[in-house]
């Protein structure tokens, strides 16, 4: 190996090289790029997808976490639900969750993200329309069952769907736009709530009004979308000939393997046979808890403040806005730094003294205090879910391999929710003191795996570097040119 003035010269022996990869053409490739080009191809596709998709997203949050404000208003009177009914009728939502993002995965692939992402949209949205005439436990327990069928490919479609446009570097801040619809949807279901339970009427509870708005709104935005969002990069007619011809190149240069191969299920999952994308799914797993314990369970959080209904609504809804807000500065920060693994840490560690903290200290006497921590529970939780996301997508150039390892990389961290459901349990009301210790703990184990992930990515690199004797960064090789992953030893870790 020779460097003369940032000219980089490589000798492959035989047995080093994977594939017989010319360096010329990676040298070629990881060369050209063109600012202006760059911006101008960005800003068309953040006009003409971000909107939509992240409206998408704001409804099916709405639609995921309605029934804890449904709880609010009394729905569990109305159906008299009672006891541990509630935590079966919350945690069953998970179980069709985890088992149907896999195989929703493989007809996102063969049908297109574009095509299906909006025809799972319509029917979670149909479901919630018909949430609202339930009328015993049996029938909103069906319904929060098909709810999760529905949702279970929904957010690694969209991941997959965004990773198809975007380089690595420009993923994370993406999806936090995107995300933070789910925050939005957080602070924005509080104050819908609070108008709709204004409601006065003797036929129609304000739970269902509740439904009825959310589930149509779904319905309608679904139909929007399905006729609105381009297909595939090569396909936007929105890009003149140029753009479109340089638009494929930055994909294939810094973001997926191809966009062409079919889905073949059993080299697919051999991404799964790598430690660190194992460890990946323990991290994934044990920061879900955190997040389904805000998402499914903060008014109740919040309403150990010992507040009317009303109020618990409204309170809740500056800690969510907050999250949004978090969210976009720390995905933002992450990719103009170009780090993952640092903003993940600072996510969770956020999170982790926010339950803490609660959990700790008197909250009538320290009223203010509590609801800080309120705000430092949601600082990271969305936070860490989606750089999380976004770590293991940029570290899995195959195209098949990320959509799988979004599509059992979310249903895990969602998982998480089966535990969430039962240890908010109604005899450690208001506060919920163990069930915040378990959170904080889970959250613990999280960062943990981060730190772990972390060295082994630093230490695998300089070992690399030092094997083909070069100083390399994952921005120095094509990701198309690396299909296999880690076993190229060409490849490198971005942390």
């Amino acid at each position: 190996m020779e460097e003369k003035q940032g000219e980089r010269i490589e000798i492959l022996t035989k047995e080093d090289s994977f594939d017989q990869v010319d360096t010329g053409e990676i040298i070629e490739e990881t060369q050209k790029y063109d600012k202006k080009m760059e911006y101008k191809i960005c800003r068309k596709l953040d006009f003409r997808i971000l909107p939509v998709i992240s409206l998408m997203y704001l409804f099916n949050s709405l639609d995921k976490g309605n029934i804890s404000n449904a709880k609010t208003d009394g729905i569990e009177k109305d159906l008299g639900i009672g006891g541990q009914e509630w935590n079966n009728m919350v945690m069953i939502f998970y179980v069709p969750f985890c088992l149907c993002g896999f195989p929703l995965s493989i007809v996102i692939r063969k049908f297109g993200p574009a095509n299906t992402i909006p025809l799972f949209m319509f029917g979670f949205g149909c479901v919630t329309l018909l949430s609202a005439s339930a009328f015993n436990y049996g029938s909103l327990m069906a319904a929060r069952w098909f709810l999760g069928i529905f949702e279970s490919a929904f957010f690694p479609g969209i991941i997959f769907y965004l990773s198809t446009f975007y380089r690595r570097n420009e993923l994370a801040r993406r999806l936090s736009i995107f995300y933070a619809a789910s925050n939005i949807a957080n602070a924005f279901s509080g104050l819908l709530a609070f108008g709709v339970f204004q409601i006065n009427s003797n036929t129609v509870k304000g739970w269902q009004i509740l439904y009825i708005i959310e589930g149509g709104a779904s319905v309608v935005w679904a139909t929007f979308s399905f006729w609105w969002l381009p297909r595939k990069i090569e396909s936007c007619k929105f890009f003149s000939e140029e753009e479109r011809e340089y638009a494929l190149y930055r994909i294939n240069v810094d973001a997926s393997a191809s966009h062409t191969e079919g889905m073949k299920i059993w080299d697919s999952i051999k991404v799964f046979f790598h430690p660190v994308a194992v460890i990946w799914l323990i991290q994934e797993f044990c920061l879900g808890v955190p997040l389904n314990s805000v998402n499914s369970w903060f008014p109740q959080i919040i309403g150990s403040f010992g507040k009317s209904t009303v109020m618990t609504n409204l309170y809740t809804v500056a800690p969510n806005v907050w999250g949004a807000i978090s969210l976009l500065l720390l995905c933002f920060g992450s990719d103009l730094t170009r780090m993952r693994s640092a903003f993940v840490l600072i996510a969770l560690i956020g999170t982790l003294l926010g339950f803490v903290v609660f959990g700790c200290i008197d909250i009538k006497s320290n009223l203010g205090a509590a609801y800080f921590c309120c705000f430092l529970m949601t600082t990271g939780t969305s936070a860490s879910s989606v750089l999380t996301s976004t770590w293991y997508n940029n570290n899995t150039p195959n195209e098949n391999r990320r959509l799988v390892m979004s599509a059992i990389g979310v249903p895990i961290c969602n998982s998480a929710g089966l535990i969430s459901a039962n240890i908010f349990r109604s005899k450690d009301a208001p506060k919920y003191v163990p069930a915040l210790a378990i959170t904080a703990a889970f959250g613990g184990v999280s960062a943990c795996c981060v730190v772990i992930i972390l060295v082994y990515m630093i230490i695998d690199n300089k070992r690399r570097n030092r094997a083909q004797n070069v100083n390399w960064t994952y921005k120095d090789v094509p990701t198309h040119l690396l299909a296999e992953g880690p076993k190229n030893p060409n490849y490198r870790w971005m942390y």
